[in-house]
């Protein structure tokens, strides 16, 4: 849960300096999360998860 927490925390972050930026429209952000909300629902939630996890586990290995 706390990865997840995070990974939502940075894309918000990016996503509030994108459309601070005026790289960012509003309605490209509202697609995006549509899009999230979509993928959360379907049958590749899990895959993401496991991607997402895995990803976390090795930069967590990282030694600075």
């Amino acid at each position: 849960m706390a990865i997840s927490l995070s990974a939502i925390l940075l894309l918000l972050i990016l996503a509030w300096i994108f459309l601070r930026s005026g790289g960012l429209k509003f309605s490209h952000a509202l697609v995006c999360m549509l899009l999230g909300f979509y993928l959360a629902s379907s049958s590749m939630a899990a895959t993401i998860h496991d991607g997402l996890a895995a990803t976390a586990k090795v930069v967590a290995a990282l030694n600075p």
